[in-house]
């Protein structure tokens, strides 16, 4: 079943966390994860969510996203993200890849 990871990051150097972006995205891809949005307008529709920045990713599974936050190639690029940002909040959310309409 696939992983969606959702982020909502207050960011507090943006010229390293530039770094991080670069070095990151390759990563991700690698271990089979997607970004679905990075760096788009947010618009609160319903509710006081007020989040600066979200990022979502997909997972094919939780193995897939346990392997990438485990691996020795990421860990450094991690400690650089969370050493110039705040995760305000992270959540994963199960779901299928595809739902179709009805």
């Amino acid at each position: 079943m696939a992983i969606y990871l959702i982020f909502e990051n207050e960011i507090h150097d943006t010229e390293a966390y530039e770094k991080y972006k670069a070095a990151a995205r390759p990563l991700v891809e690698a271990a089979g994860g997607e970004y679905l949005t990075r760096d788009g307008r947010v618009d609160t529709l319903v509710g006081d969510w007020k989040p600066g920045r979200v990022v979502i990713f997909k997972w094919p599974d939780q193995r897939s996203l346990d392997t990438f936050l485990a691996s020795e190639e990421y860990r450094p690029w991690k400690e650089l993200r969370e050493s110039v940002t705040t995760t305000k909040s992270m959540v994963r959310v199960e779901g299928e890849g595809h739902v179709e309409p009805g």
